[in-house]
């Protein structure tokens, strides 16, 4: 890192961050920056899934887009108090679909569109973009980072993936895996990432990533690797 501050003391400042947020602010939107740092790039926090389209449901019936918010939330408070810009896709459990689309099917593929479509519009993206995983066995368990072909989204990928094992899950020993056919990842032409934050079909998992704790500890991970990832020099879009 450069002209900052060293990555060993950036995870215990993102965590400082963290708990200013919950004293002091509310999940949504917060424009308080406690920490000045402008990199001149624009992180997009996309909440995967929303409205009608739940994503995977959890083992105790918790619809996977409800997390994906909540931890989104949180990730953009972190970041507007480290004085980062944002932008989030979505801020409501809502679809991102144009008006005309009249057919489940359309209204998905619309939505997705739409999420490309934001993140190629805005300038000096970052995309970060949070899901939850889901296996018919209940055995599996631990974050993945996925990432697009485009400069930086590897390296960014690979800090993250990181640091989910290092400061999160000890036990978690998954690699980051190139995107393949993951639309919004294969569509985007700046870094980007899709992090997979754990398996709701893993009823230990489960129960941890429905905690604030736990999502405030994932949050300040997600946050940490970003902010040294930016940092350094990467071609951006």
């Amino acid at each position: 890192m450069k002209n900052w501050i060293k990555p060993a003391g950036l995870y215990a400042l993102v965590c400082a961050a963290a708990l200013l947020s919950a004293m002091a602010l509310s999940r949504v939107g917060s424009a308080v920056a406690v920490f000045s740092r402008e990199t001149g790039t624009t992180v997009v926090v996309d909440a995967g899934h929303g409205g009608e389209d739940g994503g995977t449901l959890s083992c105790t019936g918790v619809r996977e887009s409800g997390l994906n918010l909540e931890i989104a939330l949180r990730v953009n408070d972190l970041f507007a108090l480290l004085g980062q810009r944002t932008r989030m896709l979505r801020t409501q459990d809502v679809s991102l679909h144009d008006t005309d689309a009249a057919t489940i099917a359309a209204r998905k593929a619309s939505d997705i569109r739409a999420r490309v479509r934001l993140t190629e519009e805005t300038s000096k993206a970052v995309l970060l973009s949070i899901h939850q995983n889901h296996f018919p066995e209940s055995k599996y368990r631990g974050a993945q980072v996925f990432y697009a072909a485009a400069d930086g989204s590897r390296a960014l990928a690979e800090r993250l993936q990181t640091l989910l094992g290092t400061q999160l899950d000890p036990g978690n020993h998954r690699a980051c895996k190139k995107a393949g056919e993951i639309y919004l990842l294969k569509h985007v032409s700046c870094p980007a990432v899709l992090v997979e934050c754990g398996f709701l079909s893993n009823p230990a998992e489960e129960a941890l990533l429905r905690t604030p704790e736990y999502q405030k500890k994932l949050a300040a991970v997600l946050c940490c690797g970003m902010l040294e990832f930016l940092e350094e020099p990467y071609e951006s879009c």
